[in-house]
């Protein structure tokens, strides 16, 4: 069966109406931070998004060792710079999105602290390449590396709330089926 994935722009609405009334329950009120995760949640929804890192014989990354030991670039060029920015910011989407919404599977391997450690390390990176390279949006990088575990927590929460799967159900498949569901009904949380 295949299933056809519903707009950007309605799962962006969709996500970010949800990470408002979650965040905003738990006094997290960082608009520009919300919208950043609203934005991560969507482009993580489809798989080859999450999964978009593959090492040079085109396997793809699923951990996040392997992905900090991909390489980058050139170490002496600006484009090794802009490589390493680029994979810190995927890494630290990556362990938002599993250590949030996905936090039990994440505990069951026990990495849960080596996520929220390198999330944390990895967004701060991003804010430091972001000053270097005179880019606007270091502080809400700052932000996230400094509060990653409060974010984290929230998307917890948000999925405890609005994602909780049966006993049994893989917990990948039933994120993406209930999502697909209330987009398709525009059904929004209250």
């Amino acid at each position: 069966m295949i299933v056809e994935r519903p707009p950007a722009k309605r799962l962006k609405e969709f996500f970010l109406a949800m990470t408002r009334t979650s965040f905003g329950q738990l006094g997290l009120a960082d608009q520009q931070v919300v919208d950043y995760i609203a934005s991560v949640l969507t482009e993580f929804s489809a798989a080859e998004r999450w999964l978009a890192l593959r090492n040079a014989e085109g396997r793809r990354l699923t951990s996040v060792v392997e992905m900090l030991a991909a390489q980058t670039g050139d170490p002496q060029t600006r484009n090794r710079v802009i490589g390493e920015r680029e994979l810190r910011k995927y890494v630290g989407d990556y362990t938002l999105f599993m250590s949030g919404l996905f936090r039990t599977f994440v505990e069951r391997g026990g990495y849960l602290d080596y996520y929220l450690d390198e999330g944390k390390r990895s967004y701060q990176t991003v804010s430091e390449l972001d000053v270097a390279l005179y880019r606007p949006g270091f502080l809400m990088f700052e932000e996230l590396s400094r509060s990653f575990e409060s974010y984290s927590g929230a998307l917890d929460y948000m999925r405890k709330c609005f994602f909780k799967g049966s006993p049994g159900q893989d917990p990948f498949a039933g994120f993406a089926q209930k999502i697909e569901g209330w987009v398709r009904l525009r059904l929004m949380p209250n």
